[in-house]
């Protein structure tokens, strides 16, 4: 029979093989923890409106889609589109939601936004009128109100005045009035017979306040292509973090499929993060949300073209083109390999 060798304690062999199992259990730990950092990386996103699509920001933390893939997400809410593009410029915003008007007007000022997904083509609002006026012919020869020329609601107003064959400024006058709460002060007292408000919000205003929604995106046959909730970010994180993006992306397509699958859920996610908001308007406004949430959410670059075009009225020097201010590889990517179908339940 063969002699066992033994080490006794203190001896030259036992010290080298607790050395070298030190050494080994050290370097383990320094790669269980390196691992780990890597899985908690702590990322900022934001949203620039209370309410509807852009909800799924916030679900898609509160159900711990962006926790499943390694993201420790800090969500934060930007009131407008403008500061939560500079915002994402400045890199305290990795990804943000931001309109394509944003990504437009940040390139003609030398800014590299790129919009990577858009969960929203087309812009989420309705023309609330006086409750004697129930149709077009109604409307004739009255006054609706926009917050201004070339805006978002000016865009709004003429796609609903086509979809209800009516005239600008022969059958309807379209006056600009200024923002949500001046339109609302202006139909108020009479000044106007209309005015464009985001879907649902005028049940924010209180019961004191007789309406009738004559007509909604949701209702347009052809919307006019609007890349309106976006998933933006830069060129230069997107090159060098695209893994991130992608699972960004991912946990936005799982909250948009939970939106729309899960109504009482959503709408309790949205009155969380939306305190004010009441039943009518998170009813109304959950109806209208998920009629326009994109399941396969590309970005409309019919729509970015048309931003484009108008802000070369202002600025004929702007050279940038579609394929600068979009890139929907990861989409495509998604789309592809079949996560899309996998999360909406289709083999």
């Amino acid at each position: 029979m063969g002699s066992r060798k033994s080490f006794k304690f203190g001896s030259p062999g036992r010290d080298k093989m607790l050395k070298t199992w030190a050494r080994f259990s050290f370097f383990v730990i320094v790669c269980v923890f390196a691992v780990n950092a890597q899985a908690q990386e702590k990322l900022t996103f934001s949203y620039a409106a209370l309410g509807g699509p852009n909800s799924i920001w916030n679900i898609a933390k509160d159900l711990g889609f962006y926790k499943k893939r390694g993201i420790d997400a800090e969500v934060v809410y930007i009131v407008s589109t403008t500061l939560g593009a500079a915002a994402v410029l400045s890199g305290h915003i990795q990804v943000g939601m931001v309109a394509g008007s944003g990504v437009v007007n940040s390139a003609a000022g030398g800014g590299d936004l790129v919009a990577v997904a858009c969960f929203v083509n087309v812009l989420d609002y309705e023309l609330v009128v006086q409750p004697s006026i129930k149709s077009a012919e109604d409307l004739k020869g009255k006054s609706i109100g926009i917050s201004r020329f070339g805006s978002v609601t000016d865009v709004a107003a003429r796609a609903f005045l086509a979809e209800l064959k009516l005239r600008p400024g022969e059958d309807v006058t379209v006056r600009q009035v200024g923002g949500a709460a001046e339109r609302a002060a202006a139909f108020t007292r009479g000044a106007v017979a209309g005015f464009l408000s985001s879907t649902g919000s005028i049940y924010l205003l209180g019961e004191n306040l007789p309406h009738r929604v004559l007509i909604r995106t949701a209702d347009l046959k052809n919307p006019p292509p609007f890349p309106w909730i976006c998933a933006v970010t830069t060129k230069n994180y997107l090159a060098k973090n695209r893994e991130n993006v992608k699972k960004i992306v991912m946990a936005l397509i799982e909250a948009t499929h939970y939106f729309k699958s899960n109504k009482e859920g959503a709408k309790k996610i949205v009155g969380k993060y939306f305190p004010t908001a009441n039943a009518a308007y998170l009813e109304d406004n959950y109806s209208a949300t998920v009629r326009i949430l994109e399941r396969v959410p590309y970005v409309t670059r019919p729509g970015m073209e048309n931003l484009i075009k108008e802000a070369r009225k202002t600025n004929p020097g702007i050279k940038v083109t579609v394929n600068d201010l979009v890139d929907d590889t990861i989409v495509r990517e998604l789309e592809r390999d079949g996560f899309i179908d996998q999360t909406y339940g289709k083999k």
